[in-house]
């Protein structure tokens, strides 16, 4: 009896060491979302498909965490998977990316949602690949195509302001990249930063009566505040061309949009790869959307008088 019990306890404690990395033969799969959003919500959606199509369903178990904007709760998160030894980390947004990519150098860390990893990572003359535990996917949508939007949209208009968080590393790249295009198409430019929620409406109103059209790009922050954003711009008559589809759905008369679904199931695939040994994730560089689709939200259109030009596909609301 002694014996059997010896060999119980040796069994148990085994079982105890094992990394939960892997646990029952399953692969434990943190991810952190930087917020609630329906494009990032689809990312994650298709991550987990994707991961799952490619590895089946018995194999992976998922760790979804919600940081609800907060970077910081972003950093908690990720704290709390590199603890747990996880296999792999999602990482939906920037800021979660950031976290994860501070917080270990050893475990796969996957980003998503993600627009610039350069910028995001602060990575000088970056080619392409991250190099080290980091890669992923780009949410970045052609931006010299968005600016050629304003052009076909609002052809007798003068001035653009831009509208963004200046605490998202990656709206300060796109603003400057579309400033620049749009400044080679004749129009003149104007930079509106908003820190927070608390200079949002002040800094959106500022912008609402000095331009003719506004952009936003993908920005975190102004996905979770297209109401404050709407409530002010369409009362004024100034039309939005937006970063990507969910927040044109709220503030915007169109944009250049991308599948966040189909994004997150080609993360999902790089995952498979990863936890597979097929492939080593400091070689992979970074993957992009390979589709693009013109769309424009009706409702604000018809409250603004607004015509799309043809190509355009309404937004599903």
């Amino acid at each position: 009896m002694k014996k059997w019990i010896a060999l119980a306890l040796v069994l148990l404690l085994g079982l105890s060491m094992t990394a939960c990395g892997e646990e029952e033969g399953k692969y434990v799969v943190g991810i952190c979302q930087q917020a609630v959003h329906p494009a990032l919500d689809a990312a994650t959606q298709g991550f987990q498909d994707g991961l799952k199509e490619a590895l089946g369903e018995d194999k992976v178990e998922f760790r979804l965490q919600n940081a609800s904007g907060d970077p910081n709760t972003c950093a908690t998160i990720v704290n709390t998977f590199v603890s747990d030894e996880v296999s792999l980390i999602m990482a939906n947004g920037s800021a979660a990316l950031q976290a994860a990519a501070t917080a270990t150098a050893d475990i796969p860390v996957l980003g998503t949602s993600v627009t610039e990893y350069g910028t995001a990572l602060k990575i000088e003359n970056f080619d392409g690949l991250v190099g080290g535990n980091v890669s992923g996917t780009s949410d970045l949508a052609p931006l010299d195509k968005q600016a050629a939007m304003v052009k076909e949209w609002f052809p007798e208009a003068k001035t653009v302001g831009l509208l963004y968080c200046s605490a998202e590393p990656n709206s300060q790249y796109q603003v400057e990249v579309v400033s620049r295009e749009l400044e080679a198409l004749g129009y003149t430019t104007n930079l509106y930063s908003f820190a927070d929620t608390n200079d949002l409406a002040a800094v959106t109103e500022k912008c609402a009566s000095e331009s003719d059209v506004i952009y936003v790009p993908t920005d975190n922050a102004v996905a979770n505040a297209t109401g404050v954003i709407d409530g002010i711009c369409r009362p004024a008559g100034v039309p939005i061309i937006a970063g990507e589809s969910g927040i044109c759905s709220g503030c915007g008369v169109a944009a250049l949009s991308i599948s966040y679904y189909d994004l997150g199931v080609a993360t999902g695939k790089m995952a498979a790869k990863i936890l597979s040994g097929e492939a080593d994730i400091s070689q992979m560089p970074i993957e992009y959307a390979a589709n693009t689709t013109y769309v424009y939200n009706q409702e604000i259109c018809d409250a603004l008088g607004l015509t799309p030009p043809e190509g355009y596909t309404p937004i599903e609301k």
